[in-house]
C-alpha cells in the first residue's frame, strides 16, 4: 500500500475558502445528515474541495474540519485514505488517471501511459512545463468492457487508440477539452456490441402484443365409441363453511388439536412421582451387585466360576512321579520308560 503524505510546505496555501456557491452547497450537504451525524458530509465536502482547487491542501482539510467540528487528524485521516484524493497540486486545466489494471493493459494501456510520459512529465503526479496537464495510473475505472480508458475529472473516456487520445489532450491542453464527448470514443453505443446491437433490436412500444390463444378442441372420438360424458360441474359450496382439504394438500390444516399445556404444577407432581416410581433418589443404580453371582462379580470366582448350588471341586492333586496324568490317553506309554 502506498504511503501518502500531504504536499510540501512551501507549496501550501496560506488559506483556504469556499466560492459562494460552493460555500451555499456544502451548508446543504451538511443539513441533509441528523443531528450528531453531520461527520458523514466530510467526503463530499472534501470531494468539492478537489473540485474547486484542484487538490486539497493542509488549509482546506483544517477548514472543513473546524465546519464539521472533527479533529484535524480525522479529516487527514480520510484524505490520505481515499487515492480518489489529490494531495498535491494536479494540471491546472486536466488531470488524467490511466487505467492500468488487466483488461485496459490487455487492450493498450501501455501506449496510452506512454503518451502521457513522453507529452506530460515521465513520472505519474508531475505537471508539464506550464502546469496545465498532469497524470497517473490508478486501478480499474469499471469500463472494462470499453478498454482502453483514461478518466478526466468526473468523466471517462473509452475505447481509446492512440491518435484519439492525442486529440483528446490537444483539446485539453488548448482549453476546449468540454468539446469532447465523455465515453466511448468509437461509435459504440455505451458497452453494447463493437458491431451493433444483436439482440433486443425491435424498437420497443407501450402495447401489449401477448395473444391469448384458445384452448385446443377435444379429441375426436373414434368411431362406434360412446360420447364422453360431460364434465361433472363443481359441488356448490355453503356459505360461511370451511372447505374439506386433504391431508396431502394442507397438512397443517388437517393436524389433531395439540392437548392443552398442563400447569406447572401438575407437571411438577408428575415428575416427582415418576421419579418416586424409578426410585430416583439420587443413589447410584446397583443392578450388578456384589454379591451376585457373575463373571464381572466376585462371586464369580467361588467354586471356580460353576453355578450356585454344585459341590465345590477341590482342587487337583499334583500327580506322583511316574503316574499317568489322568488327560492323557490311557494306552500312552509315559516318557523316560522302557518297554
Amino acid at each position: 500500500m502506498s504511503v501518502r503524505r500531504l504536499a510540501a510546505e512551501a507549496i501550501q496555501p496560506s488559506s483556504f475558502a469556499f466560492s459562494a456557491e460552493n460555500l451555499t452547497w456544502a451548508k446543504n450537504k451538511i443539513a441533509e445528515y441528523p443531528a450528531g451525524r453531520q461527520q458523514s458530509a466530510v467526503i463530499p465536502l472534501l470531494m468539492r474541495v478537489q473540485d474547486q482547487e484542484g487538490w486539497i491542501s493542509r488549509m482546506a482539510i483544517e477548514h472543513i474540519a473546524d465546519m464539521l467540528g472533527m479533529a484535524y487528524i480525522r479529516v487527514l485521516e480520510v484524505a490520505t485514505f481515499y487515492t480518489q484524493f489529490q494531495l498535491q497540486p494536479v494540471g491546472t486545466k486536466a488531470h488524467i488517471q490511466v487505467c492500468g489494471t488487466t483488461p485496459c493493459m490487455l487492450r493498450g494501456a501501455e501506449d496510452i501511459r506512454a503518451v502521457c510520459e513522453r507529452r506530460i512529465h515521465a513520472e505519474p503526479h508531475h505537471t508539464n512545463a506550464d502546469g496545465s496537464l498532469s497524470w497517473e495510473e490508478v486501478e480499474c475505472l469499471g469500463a472494462c468492457v470499453n478498454a482502453p480508458m483514461v478518466a478526466i475529472g468526473h468523466d471517462t473516456y473509452e475505447d481509446l487508440t492512440v491518435e484519439r487520445f492525442e486529440e483528446i489532450l490537444d483539446a485539453f491542453a488548448a482549453g476546449k477539452g468540454a468539446s469532447i464527448t465523455p465515453g466511448p470514443q468509437t461509435k459504440r453505443q455505451f458497452a453494447a456490441a463493437e458491431g451493433g446491437a444483436t439482440t433486443l433490436t425491435e424498437k420497443p412500444t407501450a402495447k401489449r402484443t401477448r395473444i391469448e390463444f384458445p384452448p385446443p378442441p377435444p379429441p375426436a372420438a373414434a368411431p362406434g365409441a360412446p360420447a364422453a360424458a360431460p364434465a361433472p360441474a363443481p359441488a356448490p359450496t355453503t356459505p360461511g363453511r370451511k372447505r374439506k382439504v386433504s391431508e396431502e394438500a394442507a397438512p397443517a390444516l388437517n393436524e389433531p388439536k395439540r392437548a392443552k399445556k398442563l400447569p406447572v404444577e401438575t407437571a411438577e407432581a408428575e415428575r416427582l412421582k415418576a421419579d418416586a416410581a424409578a426410585k430416583a433418589n439420587g443413589q447410584p443404580n446397583r443392578a450388578m451387585r456384589e454379591d451376585a453371582t457373575g463373571a464381572e462379580s466376585p462371586a464369580g470366582k467361588i467354586d471356580g466360576g460353576k453355578a450356585p448350588g454344585k459341590t465345590a471341586a477341590s482342587a487337583p492333586a499334583t500327580p506322583a512321579k511316574g503316574a499317568i496324568s489322568p488327560t492323557r490317553d490311557a494306552g500312552a506309554k509315559p516318557k523316560g520308560k522302557k518297554s
